[in-house]
């Protein structure tokens, strides 16, 4: 059915109208609330917040560390990440799928989960080490509790991270350049020295600071080993204000927020100031470089990789369990003494860790269905739009989530302290305030898979359709929405799998009935009970393996890239 041209201008209203009101919703008015209540404090123009944040020595040691361990963790994830991507995209290993699949898990399970593994494997009450008769004796100090455990961890949580984007560079290596060095007598060494790592180098940085991002807006991992160390970083220093202060610091914890993010914005453009000397672009294209022959170092580079895996994932996740199933601290795991109860505890009796569960499975469900139902307008605005305000679009989209967690959960706070203008309505210290920090935070990995299925559709039928005069809403329903369903559904299934263990978000947000998954493995572990923690922590990683089997199976209807495990 054909439409005037004014409907027709009318629906492109109604669509532009709509995809600015998400993006001011959820991006520029957190942001704008924030830094308001940094210089704007109570509506008149102000500086004292900053100054008593710029004076103390307590913001300085976690300005400090924060660097410490930022930089730190980047740079052992750029190591092994770049290690791994050299490996596997251009040798001929064999299995590459299979490592691939349990190299890049570690970046799926939460980083709470990831610390309290490690912690339980090397704990003096680890069963793990006391079957083998290594354990150190009760009592003795956790060596991960220090500023090289945090390293240590954050390192292995994001190389992944390095690993996937600069393996995708890796894809677009010519073939032609590296055949020319190898026959012009070049060595692989001397072809990966002044041929693949140079044109790697943008690759490079951006995971770089991509990590680093990633590595000082990280809770979790600090949360666990950096408290008990009294090693505090920026996100525990605001968590422990805002816990111990309430409402009332919030003008403080606003500053540290900020504080963080300047810090992470300082990377990015670093990044991008690195990137821009030197150009870096590839005229040719080719099929990928055929890969290097390891001969007959082919099994012991298979075999430590493995090991590799063996020592980061394998090795946590059977501390993880096993720790899950003793009966108390310091109880020699066996036959016997082995039980089932904490998961019966957790899963039926704790009153909270019930709710946990069922507010996490919502607010998850909830987060991923909106934003696959809003990926579609908006992909469709930043894939086919024309208009100059499109990169604005994209980056407004993307600054949430660019920008570290604790920063959108301060900013969620002070956005809605006070009841919602006209409505009336209040979410502070309900679960709804975090599933709007989830929708803002989480958007994005909605939005970036559906890019890549409009990218990699044929817009004729939509064109088509237009011609023959059906309105714009009709073409994203009838046409649109069938074709890039699946790419915006492997998206939401992202964000299920994302926020279902989140930490970040919700250690600052939740409130007595609104705990989530996260926030009760955390509360566990404080309180002692890293049994309960443990078996929390096992149930989420098992259903994160049961999502990425789930996601595999709509494997063959998404655009290539959109599940990060899967070439």
């Amino acid at each position: 059915m054909s439409i005037t041209r004014e409907e027709r201008q009318g629906q492109d209203m109604a669509l532009t109208v709509g995809i600015v009101a998400i993006i001011a919703v959820f991006s520029l008015l957190p942001m704008a609330r924030l830094l308001q209540e940094v210089v704007l404090p109570g509506g008149r123009f102000s500086l004292d917040v900053v100054h008593a944040g710029l004076v103390s020595s307590t913001t300085w040691r976690a300005s400090w560390n924060t660097l410490c361990v930022g930089l730190g963790g980047t740079a052992l994830a750029l190591v092994l990440g770049v290690a791994v991507a050299l490996l596997v995209s251009l040798t001929d290993v064999r299995r590459r799928q299979a490592f691939v699949v349990c190299f890049v898990t570690p970046l799926m399970i939460a980083p709470q989960v990831t610390a309290l593994a490690w912690l339980q494997l090397f704990g003096p009450s680890s069963p793990l080490l006391d079957l083998l008769g290594l354990a150190p004796p009760l009592g003795a100090p956790n060596p991960l509790y220090s500023p090289e455990g945090i390293v240590l961890l954050l390192g292995i949580q994001y190389a992944p991270l390095v690993f996937l984007i600069v393996r995708a560079g890796l894809r677009k290596l010519p073939r032609e350049l590296v055949e020319a060095a190898r026959s012009a007598g070049a060595g692989w060494f001397t072809v990966l020295r002044t041929v693949i790592l140079p044109l790697m180098t943008p690759s490079i940085v951006g995971a770089a600071a991509l990590t680093f991002v990633s590595c000082i807006g990280n809770f979790g991992i600090p949360a666990f080993l950096g408290i008990p160390a009294n090693y505090p970083v920026l996100p525990t220093l605001i968590y422990q204000r805002l816990a111990g202060g309430g409402p009332a610091v919030l003008s403080e914890v606003a500053f540290l927020s900020v504080l963080v993010g300047v810090i992470a914005m300082v990377g990015i453009v670093l990044q991008d100031r690195i990137g821009s000397r030197r150009d870096f672009r590839i005229t040719a294209t080719s099929l990928p470089a055929t890969p290097y022959s390891l001969g007959r170092w082919r099994r012991p580079v298979e075999l430590g990789m493995w090991l590799l895996i063996v020592v980061i994932l394998v090795l946590p996740l059977v501390g993880l369990v096993l720790t899950s199933l003793v009966r108390g601290y310091g109880v020699t795991l066996s036959a016997d003494t082995a039980t089932f109860e904490n998961y019966r505890f957790v899963l039926l009796e704790h009153a909270a860790a019930r709710r946990a569960f069922v507010n996490s499975l919502c607010l998850s469900f909830g987060a991923a269905a909106f934003a696959v139902f809003a990926a579609i307008p908006l992909g469709y605005a930043i894939a086919w739009g024309k208009n100059r305000w499109i990169k604005v679009l994209n980056l407004a989209v993307e600054l949430p989530y660019a920008l570290p967690g604790v920063v959108l959960a301060i900013a969620s706070l002070l956005l809605f302290l006070k009841p919602m203008p006209i409505t009336g309505i209040h979410i502070y210290n309900t679960v709804w305030i975090i599933l709007y920090a989830y929708l803002a935070r989480f958007l994005v990995l909605a939005v970036r898979p559906t890019i890549s299925g409009y990218l990699q559709l044929d817009r004729a039928l939509e064109e088509a359709a237009q011609v023959a005069g059906a309105a714009l809403f009709t073409r994203l329903r009838t046409i649109v929405f069938p074709l890039v369903a699946p790419a915006a559904i492997a998206g939401g299934l992202l964000i299920f799998m994302t926020a279902l263990s989140e930490l970040t978000v919700s250690a600052l947000l939740w409130s007595s009935g609104a705990e989530t998954i996260g926030v009760i493995i955390f509360a566990f572990e404080q309180g002692g009970d890293s049994k309960y923690a443990a078996a929390v922590s096992a149930i989420m990683v098992a259903s994160t393996f049961l999502l990425m089997l789930l996601a595999n199976l709509l494997a063959g209807k998404l655009p290539s890239g959109v599940l990060p495990w899967r070439d």
